[in-house]
């Protein structure tokens, strides 16, 4: 039993220090734009985005490559974790503000 209950706490540590490791990447939307408007991250490993919404209306980070849909109220930022992904080039915007906002996620 004392057996199982350590291997548990070694379990929950790990995962713990894992999540701790996920890269993280700041993005700011100012005049319904993202900021930069183009960034590059490692392939196959889950990263955690801080997005901050600099404007005096709400956002909404959003894409259809990598379904990944969040709401970023004015003056606010919000974490978004991002799941790995393949090496490839994907497409993001502010749902509300696409023709203006439309930015690409470089995967290498």
């Amino acid at each position: 039993m004392r057996l199982l209950a350590l291997a548990f706490c070694l379990l929950v540590i790990s995962a713990v220090a894992a999540k701790a490791e996920d890269p993280s990447f700041s993005l700011t939307i100012k005049d319904h734009r993202f900021s930069p408007a183009e960034i590059t991250i490692p392939a196959n490993m889950r990263v955690r985005f801080m997005v901050k919404n600099l404007d005096p209306t709400p956002a909404e980070f959003e894409s259809d490559d990598f379904k990944a849909e969040k709401i970023i109220p004015a003056g606010q930022e919000v974490t978004i974790l991002l799941p790995a992904l393949k090496p490839g080039i994907y497409e993001f915007h502010d749902e509300y503000n696409e023709a203006l906002s439309k930015s690409r996620l470089i995967v290498k």
